[in-house]
């Protein structure tokens, strides 16, 4: 082809290639939107089936079944406020415990620690998010028991024993098991992996706000709390959230250490149980639909139900702090 004089040549087609994109977007965008929906079907399904399973227990006992504390299978009585007193109580304390610790270690491993201690202890954080929860339980049967019992649970009596109010929070035999011991546990498991989420935030902030903030002569507790904490609140809440998960879904940690004991008491260091642990210890005796299993369903459809909210709280929380 002649091509006259100033005059650009012609550009070659790409058709090929943008027929190929054409067919992979789609594609793509095919495979996304099936994940999507799979992760809804399958909470659907699992909630379908706590709600379903759950219903005989629900339509046998009420709204009774939410404020009783009895769980009596010899009657056929149950109840599900002593397993979710327990669950709560134990998952608020042990969050009481392992948020302060782990926005504390977390900060000093992203701000203050030489760089060795940082990733040598960063890693020992990360294998022990990763140790098996039946391990703690274990631990925390041979040697955090004993340590409560003999030690802990008494030390508390002596100091608190005559205090009105505190008195009724360690009354009761040392037997060492119990919401104490429970929470305890559970804030040494939930520590490592609130710490690995906090950790992974506070690495990925700009360094320039942080070192403006000592620049205009801040201390580290004033960058910490004017600078750190507002950049950094969605993935703090989103540590805490997970920790929360976990702490109220454990199950073999806590089977080992909380007494499986289905009471409402002020006492912390008397035997308790939660949903969880009540569901591992009694599902393998529930006939196919008995009454019991009904019991055991609804109180996992009240566990999903605690899940929920507490996320929904959150949420609601965040988008409260945007708008100040």
């Amino acid at each position: 082809m002649n091509v006259s004089a100033g005059q650009a040549p012609p550009v070659a087609r790409q058709e090929p290639m943008m027929a190929k994109s054409r067919t992979g977007d789609p594609l793509f965008r095919g495979l996304a939107t099936a994940t999507g929906v799979g992760v809804l079907v399958v909470m659907g399904a699992i909630i379908a089936v706590m709600a379903v399973g759950g219903w005989k227990a629900f339509a046998s006992f009420g709204p009774q079944f939410l404020v009783s504390n009895v769980w009596n299978p010899v009657t056929q009585h149950f109840g599900a406020a002593a397993p979710v007193f327990g669950t709560i109580v134990s998952s608020a304390l042990a969050l009481l415990v392992a948020v302060p610790l782990a926005f504390g270690t977390a900060f000093w491993l992203t701000a203050l620690a030489p760089p060795l201690a940082s990733s040598v202890i960063g890693m020992a954080v990360q294998l022990l998010a990763a140790v098996p929860s039946i391990i703690f339980g274990m631990w925390g049967f041979f040697v955090i028991v004993p340590v409560v019992a003999h030690y802990v649970q008494p030390m508390a009596r002596q100091l608190f024993g005559h205090v009105p109010g505190l008195s009724a929070l360690v009354a009761g035999p040392p037997f060492g098991t119990g919401l104490f011991t429970a929470a305890f546990i559970l804030a040494v498991m939930i520590t490592p992996s609130i710490t690995a989420v906090m950790r992974d935030v506070f690495v990925s902030m700009p360094t320039v706000l942080r070192e403006s903030g000592y620049g205009l002569g801040a201390t580290r507790w004033e960058v910490m709390r004017h600078v750190v904490l507002p950049w950094s609140r969605q993935g703090l809440v989103g540590g805490i959230v997970l920790g929360m998960g976990r702490a109220m879904g454990e199950t073999m940690a806590v089977t080992f250490v909380i007494g499986d004991s289905n009471r409402i008491g002020w006492s912390l260091f008397a035997p308790a149980n939660s949903i969880a642990s009540l569901i591992a210890l009694e599902f393998p005796e529930s006939p196919a639909g008995s009454l019991k299993l009904a019991s055991l369903l609804a109180l996992g459809a009240i566990l999903m139900a605690i899940s929920f909210i507490t996320l929904w709280c959150s949420r609601w929380l965040l988008a409260r702090g945007d708008k100040v």
